[in-house]
């Protein structure tokens, strides 16, 4: 793999944004393109809530980081963390100023609650593999807060998940090289999405010319 400027890495937020529909993904990150809707705002006030305390704070043997800028060089992605809580314990890693060693367990904040599918884990996953690369240590579980249950899910960050992630990140990165917006899929998430006025999804349903004159002027769509 071709080594890229961190400027020039994949924002890791865009995986969320890719496993939830490869074409609102594509339309933020390669068109950059933007539109906001009352989902969007809970959710930007939801992130600054959780960026918004004292970035480095600690509670017994827990020592939160908010705002934490993250990066792989092996995957060339790179974003921000919501709050990494650094536990107290002997087989994590060493910090800046501190004594003893830390176990590092990523949180991602976001609105409402646990949705179907598995967008919120995948960034969640890449999160703790930036960490892992970064800190040279192992995470095995991370968690996601709802603003609605206003509590936390357990995610397990297992193999699976983590091929996932490289996959995704594969395929993000072939498109933007090529600069390709894929087509629109229209399904149950396209009613709640910010970007249906820009995306159009309705008009995937249509015919192109070409099937239509396929379909009711044989022969004919080659002599245009």
């Amino acid at each position: 793999m071709t080594d890229l400027p961190e400027d020039e890495y994949l924002a890791l937020s865009g995986i969320q944004h890719f496993a939830f529909c490869r074409r609102q993904w594509a339309l933020i990150h390669i068109e950059r393109q933007w539109a906001e809707n009352l989902r969007t705002v809970e959710g930007d006030l939801l992130h600054q809530r959780a960026h918004s305390e004292q970035l480095t704070e600690s509670r017994g043997d827990t020592v939160i980081v908010r705002g934490l800028r993250v990066a792989s060089r092996r995957l060339q992605i790179q974003g921000v963390c919501d709050v990494v809580e650094f536990r107290k314990d002997p087989s994590g890693v060493t910090l800046h100023g501190r004594d003893g060693k830390w176990r590092p367990y990523p949180v991602e904040y976001k609105r409402g609650s646990p949705k179907p599918g598995d967008a919120d884990e995948l960034q969640l996953c890449a999160q703790a593999m930036c960490l892992e690369e970064m800190l040279l240590c192992a995470i095995p579980e991370g968690s996601l807060f709802y603003g609605e249950p206003r509590r936390r899910t357990k995610v397990s960050l297992d193999a699976a998940l983590r091929e996932r992630v490289e996959a995704a990140v594969t395929e993000m990165r072939a498109l933007s090289a090529r600069g390709y917006t894929p087509r629109a899929t229209p399904g149950k998430g396209c009613s709640a999405c910010s970007l249906k006025e820009l995306c159009l999804p309705q008009l995937a349903k249509r015919q192109s010319p070409s099937a239509y004159l396929r379909e009711h002027l044989p022969g004919k769509e080659d002599e245009s």
